[in-house]
């Protein structure tokens, strides 16, 4: 996969998940993709201080993000 390909896909994948954190009146911003391995994102709204937001981001943004890109390694929050 392309950079532009990893990033596309990172997108649509965010896409896909934002409606979930909307509806608990959250939201998730892409900040970067380094070495089109790891992404790296800010948990924003009421997931930021959620007390599951550590469990958010691994079992539904990280697992919809390798969904449509296997290749990611890890994504992280960054605050």
């Amino acid at each position: 996969m392309t950079s532009q390909t990893i990033l596309d896909n990172v997108k649509k994948a965010l896409d896909e998940i934002r409606p979930f954190l909307q509806a608990d009146g959250g939201d998730i911003t892409l900040l970067d993709i380094v070495d089109d391995k790891h992404v790296r994102v800010r948990l924003e709204g009421a997931c930021s201080a959620c007390n599951v937001n550590q469990m958010t981001l691994s079992a539904g943004v990280e697992t919809t993000i390798k969904k449509y890109v296997p290749q990611i390694e890890t994504v992280v929050n960054v605050l």
